[in-house]
């Protein structure tokens, strides 16, 4: 919901928006095969951990491989966790080198794990959510899109809000 609210704020088209929809439901697959003890972990995750997470963009990409018409959808998915100045994963994309979707779902990601309780932490509140995205742009976001999650989310407050 909440890629998708960027998407119409940023001015995506309503196919492209469909596109965003699909992959911001299917980008975290990859984690399927991942042990709880890594996913739950309170502490920090070891170097090998960290390998085995670092991967779950391909793999989420190679358990969708045989649908032939998620080919956008998988190039979103693979780079979901690259970031704008470079130093993200799988392949160190920079700029606008990273599918568009892909710096959509990064920012609206990065959010709801923030805002969401985890083993090892409570959640942020949604201020403070905002205010670690306006720090981390320009280097692990895209200047042309964090500005307008802010926006995206006070317009669909309420339809974003409602936790699954």
């Amino acid at each position: 919901r909440c890629s998708v609210a960027i998407g119409r704020t940023i001015g995506l088209s309503r196919e492209r928006q469909r596109i965003l929809r699909r992959a911001s439901i299917l980008h975290d697959l990859g984690k399927l095969g991942i042990s709880d003890d890594i996913l739950k972990k309170r502490g920090s995750l070891d170097d090998t951990e960290w390998d085995v997470m670092r991967n779950h963009p391909r793999r989420s990409v190679d358990i969708l491989e045989p649908l032939d018409f998620l080919t956008a959808e998988k190039n979103i998915i693979l780079h979901h966790h690259e970031r704008y100045d470079g130093k993200g994963y799988p392949d160190g994309l920079a700029g606008k080198d990273i599918p568009i979707g892909a710096r959509v779902i990064a920012v609206a990601d990065t959010f709801d794990a923030m805002t969401s309780k985890r083993a090892y932490r409570d959640a942020l509140p949604v201020g403070r959510a905002f205010e670690e995205i306006e720090k981390c742009t320009g280097s692990q976001f895209d200047p042309d899109i964090a500005p307008f999650f802010k926006a995206a989310y006070e317009k669909h407050r309420n339809e974003l809000e409602e936790r699954e």
